[in-house]
């Protein structure tokens, strides 16, 4: 993702009034970070610590460096540590995000499915765009030993030759991440979307199953 600094401070705003406006957050609820390339300068921006997405300053986000130490901007949200490790984990990913989505963490106090998967697949779409979601047991917000779960979670599914855009933290919410604010937006809808879908159907919706999905293999590359 080669995208000015300036440019990406406007797409982490734009992403979080987005979350915001639709519910996906509440308050000063969430986080959202974006790997910096290093031509403008590398490190990560954050939203900072208390902010609320629906009302974020472009020159006000938390630019930290590599190292951890902040360079610029309010203080960095207390979840630096947790993206850090996650970017770390996936080299790949540009973008970390982490929202109170309801029905997501609705679901963790009804009870996920399993812990390495909190839904079963119940759409193509969640197969394709989604994929595997992992549960955290609860952690008290900001603990550090969240970051090594999820790093160890994202080990486990490159040793299958599979990329994890997710985990959920129980209680708490998901932390999603992709190459772009946008794409990471995009598979929390997709997720959130299809919690919403499996509690409306009192959890009772029979899976999709082997023979489908590997339909969904087949035909789309879905890594599930």
């Amino acid at each position: 993702m080669d995208t000015d600094l300036n440019t990406l401070r406007d797409e982490i705003c734009r992403v979080g009034r987005s979350l915001f406006a639709r519910g996906y957050v509440h308050g000063t609820t969430g986080n959202i970070s974006a790997r910096v390339p290093a031509g403008h300068g590398g490190g990560f921006l954050i939203t900072p610590t208390d902010a609320s997405l629906g009302d974020l300053d472009p020159v006000r986000l938390a630019w930290v460096g590599d190292d951890g130490i902040q360079r610029d901007g309010d203080r960095a949200s207390k979840t630096l540590v947790l993206h850090r490790r996650i970017y770390q984990a996936a080299p790949w990913a540009g973008c970390v995000l982490h929202t109170h989505s309801r029905h997501l963490v609705a679901l963790t106090l009804r009870g996920a499915w399993r812990d390495d998967d909190i839904l079963p697949p119940l759409t193509p779409y969640q197969v394709m765009k989604v994929g595997h979601v992992p549960l955290i047991p609860y952690c008290r917000p900001g603990d550090p030993a969240v970051g090594e779960q999820v790093a160890a979670w994202i080990a486990r599914h490159a040793a299958d030759g599979r990329a994890l855009h997710a985990v959920m933290c129980e209680r708490l919410g998901p932390q999603v991440w992709h190459e772009t604010p946008a794409a990471a937006m995009a598979v929390l809808e997709e997720l959130e979307e299809t919690a919403a879908l499996w509690l409306l159907g009192d959890c009772r919706a029979l899976p999709l199953d082997e023979i489908h999905i590997d339909e969904l293999r087949r035909h789309f590359k879905a890594l599930w």
